[in-house]
């Protein structure tokens, strides 16, 4: 995945919405077992604060004691954390021996009888303490005394019951996110599948295998398709308008070329050959390029939208074989073909007719005595090769980039290369030439790779 991936924006997205709410669900649930553990504390120290009022009595000297104590045996262990006190309005104060030498400093304020008040403050060694307290009304003599009772504990036992409980959320919180984390990658994955099967839609409309984008896909992708549908009909219109008014235009071109060829003919009759020489030339050039654009014209309305199955090779290159042996140059060699009967090409048959019937004829006419045809065993090459002189590696270069003909002394139709190249690009095969090892040149018709889009058709 690249930066501008979607997928990767999605899945991060996705990530960090997770982690986001991960750690807020971590902070607010640790807040949340803190005030649990607070509210059962506060829960204990009531029933602690209860054993001690029911505890307290006045002794013979009419003194404060505790006669029963909590039971707690942390009342009794020095600066345990758990701790009570008792003291009235004449500075009688009891104190648990938990407190050693310290006492709790309650607030000032004015406690209810029967209400008990909860405060934190700091006790022995600065700890935080939660502390309980009531003020009940004792009979001493003739007269009443307030009592105030208290018992506190230190809140290091919430902390600590809270960090732990922190330390176990957060390793089943990792866990969470994992599967939270792949299960969002898992889900925009399936989200995306409809766009992966339109990219292979297209490819597959840009191979010509289909024409257009199937319609069974998810309501949100469904406008697209529509849309893309309805662009590649007008674009086929469109085309189908160019190559009419290409095809008007070429056949319009043929009339007045025939006629300058006839002229051609009888000013050579009238023995000014050089003029005439001249507009040949200039008239075999145009009916090349007439010839060159028809072809491409039609290219551009078939070859992408093919719906033909493919064409098998042996028959084919067969018949053309047949037909090349009746001519001339073809009277005076021999024809080698290796080519399997179930080899066939994903190709239309009369463009592939098209570029065999070229390369064959090429090889032919510079053949000495054999020309060969073969394809790889998957189907994916086609080589034509002859026993002639061949042609030197930098003139390869030349034909191919600029398209010219192979023999420019011969009678062909002078289109070269250039409708060979025109027809195979459009189906995303390429053409390149090579040493034969019988002699002389060797023509080789490739795919492209499995992968690979077909090459648009170049120029106008």
């Amino acid at each position: 995945m690249t930066r501008n991936s979607l997928r990767l924006r999605l899945i991060a997205g996705g990530a960090a919405a997770i982690l986001i709410a991960l750690s807020v669900a971590g902070v607010a649930l640790t807040i949340l077992f803190e005030r649990h553990v607070t509210r059962t504390v506060v829960d204990d120290l009531e029933v602690h604060l209860k054993q001690l009022l029911g505890g307290i009595d006045v002794g013979p000297d009419g003194r404060l004691v505790v006669a029963r104590p909590p039971a707690d045996p942390r009342f009794v262990d020095p600066l345990s954390g758990l701790y009570w006190q008792v003291g009235d309005d004449r500075d009688q104060l009891l104190r648990s021996r938990s407190l050693w030498d310290t006492t709790l400093s309650l607030p000032i304020d004015k406690v209810a009888p029967g209400d008990v008040h909860h405060h934190e403050a700091l006790g022995p060694a600065g700890a935080r303490l939660m502390i309980a307290e009531r003020q009940v009304t004792l009979a001493i003599g003739d007269r009443s005394v307030p009592i105030r009772a208290a018992v506190a504990v230190d809140l290091a036992r919430v902390s600590a019951a809270g960090m732990a409980f922190a330390r176990d959320l957060v390793v089943a919180l990792g866990l969470l996110g994992l599967v939270l984390a792949l299960a969002t990658s898992v889900q925009v994955t399936l989200g995306l599948r409809p766009l992966d099967a339109l990219r292979h839609g297209i490819a597959d409309i840009r191979s010509g295998r289909n024409r257009r984008l199937p319609s069974g896909v998810p309501a949100e992708v469904l406008p697209l398709v529509e849309e893309v549908n309805a662009l590649l009909e007008a674009q086929e219109r469109e085309i189908e308008r160019s190559r009419g008014r290409a095809a008007d235009l070429a056949h319009g071109l043929k009339t007045p070329l025939a006629a300058l060829a006839a002229d051609a003919g009888r000013l050579r009759e009238r023995g000014e050959i050089k003029l005439a020489r001249d507009i040949e030339a200039v008239g075999d050039a145009m009916s090349r390029h007439v010839d060159r654009e028809l072809a491409r014209a039609r290219l551009r309305g078939e070859s992408r939208r093919s719906d033909a199955a493919a064409v098998e090779l042996a028959p084919l290159v067969r018949s053309l074989v047949t037909i090349l042996s009746r001519t001339p140059a073809g009277q005076r060699i021999g024809f080698e073909t290796r080519i399997a009967e179930e080899i066939a090409l994903p190709l239309d048959r009369t463009d592939l007719a098209e570029v065999l019937g070229n390369l064959l004829d090429n090889a032919t006419r510079h053949a000495k005595s054999l020309v060969r045809i073969s394809s790889g065993p998957d189907g994916r090459s086609v080589c034509i090769e002859d026993d002639g002189d061949g042609v030197a590696p930098e003139a390869r270069v030349a034909v191919l980039a600029r398209g010219i003909r192979l023999d420019q002394r011969g009678e062909g139709a002078g289109l070269g290369l250039a409708i060979v190249q025109d027809v195979l690009e459009a189906y995303g095969w390429s053409l390149s030439l090579e040493s034969s090892g019988l002699g002389g040149l060797k023509a080789v018709c490739r795919a492209a790779p499995e992968n690979a889009m077909p090459a648009p058709i170049a120029g106008g």
